[in-house]
């Protein structure tokens, strides 16, 4: 029986950790690399001593590369290195003869034919050059570089005839500009300049570019023939037309004229330009004009060129957009300067008709200004009251009024009329806005018209009815009670006062009550600007109505020394008690500053002392930031104020505490004190009577009290 195979041993891995340094392929490689493992030695070096070795070697090369070809015949690195090497060889034939067969593999590989030729030229073989020049151009007539390095050749050989004989087959094919270029400056080292001319005429009608009409004015120009350059501007022109006119032609002819120092001229073509070319295709054109302007114009000149750009500038901004309406107020400002009052007219009357596209009044803002600049220039301008009249009728008829209003030009149309001394239409005017759409800014313009009037009845009724109107506002009660102020009625201005302050809404308080105070201070009334004061103390504590309060005190007329400061001292130390009971911490800070600079100018350094030891102390604390949610985002520093007076008023609070914690502990303890003595007597003394019993009960009992009384 045949033994069965036994499967070899397999080596167990004792440590399935992976390894410390883990080494990849591309460590691997680098290491091969940086040790030259894969680098082969350079081949022996071979010397070659007589024809047979030569011969043996050159047999060995050319076999290796026939193999290279027969390989791969596409490579044309292989066609040019054989090449090369018979031509290293002397072999110049051998080396024609590869060239050739390369050309009849791939006779559209340009690199071949410029090695080719490069070879030929190298050898000095001018006939064989020149013929695969020929061969190659009629191959391949758009390359360019073959009719570069034949005409360099030709012209390196100073067969000029020649080169440019090829630069005319050239031009045949009517390649790009800077073949054009090319013969052009070809001509032009030989100075040919009748031979330029001519091909310059050729080249603009084969490539009609503005730039190419430019170079031939500026050839004729840098060689002094000027008419004949301005022959070529005007022929360019002409041949463009109004139809494809371009800015960079005229902008060229223009300075070629500035340079003739032909200054009318360069004018007269910048204006005629102007005049036909589009605006947004003459930006450049402005420019160059102005700047032209500017070196040899005048001022009326400059003016009209830089008035013009500007025009032009605002046309565009308008046709873009027509509701721009700071666009419409610079064409105006510029139209009202030239003194055209039919133009300027015509574009007030443009400008009024892009109405707002929605009744939103601050889309009206600056539109309703072309209203009152219109109605300004028929007025003062053109004199034609009438026309103003119907301006501001029309605006008036215009505007929705029951959206929103303009209060200015119901003003500024009643002014009209009053200037005009139609006093009865400016009073209708004015109430018929009030009637219409009632504003602040028109009743207040109305009351001021009437008082420059002289008419205080009406004043008031004005008044009157504008407080109806509206009741919170507190400048036109202050306005309403200086007016019977100044009327002499000082009871009707204090009882319009107290109306004023018992109203429920006020929009500014504060200052209707410091007007209210000032009024009675102007009059002497000192009591009762102190009484005002406390009215106003019991409505509200702020802690500048206390300092107000004290520097009323301190000025105010006394009969007796040193009763100002001590009134101002009191109303400090009432303020202070005040601000405390509200835990105001910051209006109390303010406060104390303030009755601390008091002390330092009016008091003692008792007084001081006193207000010192009431200043806090500013302490930082921390505190938890609560988003909205009730969460906590973090901490933040913040400062706080300690004042003295709280801080004791806290340790008091804690001593009585003490003290009632202190009694509550002690109490349990006599009464049980006193129990266990009464139980001892009355072990020992069994015989006392019940009497006697009652009567220790008692002494006991008054004993406790006396002790609790102690504590």
């Amino acid at each position: 029986m045949e033994k069965p195979q036994k499967m070899p041993k397999v080596a167990k891995v004792k440590n399935k950790a992976p390894a410390e340094i883990q080494i990849t392929a591309e460590q691997l490689l680098r290491e091969a690399k940086e040790r030259d493992l894969e680098i082969l030695p350079p081949p022996p070096k071979q010397k070659i001593s007589d024809e047979a070795e030569l011969a043996d070697y050159q047999q060995r090369k050319r076999k290796t590369f026939e193999d290279n070809l027969r390989k791969n015949r596409s490579v044309v690195s292989n066609w040019i290195k054989y090449a090369s090497w018979e031509e290293s060889q002397k072999e110049i034939k051998r080396a024609r003869s590869i060239w050739e067969r390369a050309l009849d593999n791939d006779h559209r590989n340009i690199t071949i034919w410029l090695k080719y030729a490069e070879m030929e030229m190298k050898n000095k073989q001018i006939n064989h050059a020149r013929n695969l020049w020929d061969r190659a151009i009629t191959i391949m007539p758009r390359v360019n570089q073959f009719w570069y390095k034949y005409t360099y050749m030709e012209e390196m050989l100073e067969n000029v005839a020649g080169a440019r004989q090829v630069f005319e087959r050239w031009m045949d094919w009517q390649p790009e500009e800077q073949a054009w270029q090319t013969y052009i400056n070809f001509e032009l080292r030989y100075k040919e300049l009748d031979r330029a001319r001519k091909i310059y005429e050729r080249f603009v009608m084969v490539h009609p570019e503005v730039k190419n009409w430019i170079k031939y004015a500026r050839f004729e120009e840098t060689h002094g023939f000027t008419n004949s350059a301005r022959n070529v501007y005007e022929r360019a022109i002409e041949f463009f037309g109004d139809d494809h006119m371009d800015e960079r032609l005229y902008i060229a002819f223009a300075k070629f004229e500035e340079n003739q120092r032909e200054h009318e001229r360069a004018r007269v073509i910048y204006k005629y330009a102007l005049e036909h070319l589009s605006k947004d295709k003459s930006l450049e054109l402005y420019k160059a004009y102005s700047i032209h302007e500017k070196k040899f114009g005048d001022k009326a000149g400059i003016e009209d060129v830089i008035t013009s750009k500007r025009k032009f500038q605002y046309e565009q901004e308008i046709a873009e957009n027509p509701t721009n309406y700071d666009a419409w107020f610079d064409f105006i400002r510029i139209i009202e300067n030239e003194g055209d009052v039919e133009v300027t007219r015509d574009t007030y009357e443009r400008a009024i008709a892009n109405v707002p596209p929605a009744n939103d009044k601050n889309f009206w803002r600056r539109y309703i200004y072309l209203w009152i600049n219109y109605a300004l220039f028929e007025e003062l301008q053109t004199e034609d009251m009438e026309r103003t009249r119907q301006i501001y009728k029309t605006c008036l008829e215009l505007i929705p009024h029951k959206i929103f209003t303009f209060s200015k030009i119901w003003l500024y149309y009643a002014n009209f009329e009053i200037r005009q001394k139609n006093l009865q239409v400016a009073r209708k005017t004015l109430g018929m806005a009030i009637g219409m759409c009632p504003r602040d800014k028109i009743y207040r313009g109305y009351i001021e018209l009437e008082i420059q009037l002289r008419e205080f009845d009406r004043c008031r009724i004005l008044y009157e009815k504008f407080l109806e109107f509206n009741p919170e506002n507190c400048i036109t009660w202050i306005k309403f009670s200086e007016l019977e102020t100044l009327l002499g009625d000082i009871d009707r201005a204090r009882a319009i006062y107290e109306l004023a302050i018992n109203q429920p809404r006020l929009d500014m308080p504060e200052l209707l009550w410091k007007s209210y105070i000032d009024f009675e201070v102007s009059q002497g009334e000192i009591e009762l600007a102190r009484q005002l004061y406390e009215r106003l103390l019991e409505r509200t504590g702020h802690v500048k109505v206390w300092i107000s309060y004290a520097k009323f005190e301190l000025t105010s007329e006394t009969t007796e020394d040193n009763m100002n400061v001590s009134l101002a001292r009191r109303v400090f130390e009432r303020g202070n008690e005040c601000q405390k009971n509200l835990n105001d911490r910051e209006s109390r800070v303010l406060l104390l500053e303030s009755w601390r600079d008091f002390e330092k100018d009016n008091g003692d350094e008792e007084s001081l002392e006193k207000v010192l030891k009431k200043m806090p102390r500013r302490v930082k604390k921390r505190q938890k930031i609560v988003s909205e949610t009730g969460e906590t985002e973090g901490w933040e520093e913040v400062f706080d104020y300690i004042f003295p007076e709280d801080e004791m008023a806290k340790s008091n609070l804690k001593l009585l505490a003490a003290a009632k914690n202190w009694k509550k502990n002690i109490q349990p303890a006599v009464t049980s004190l006193s129990t266990t003595e009464n139980q001892e007597t009355n072990d020992n003394d069994g015989s006392k009577s019940n009497d006697e019993s009652d009567e220790d009960q008692e002494e006991n009992n008054s004993g406790n009290n006396d002790n609790e009384d102690e504590n």
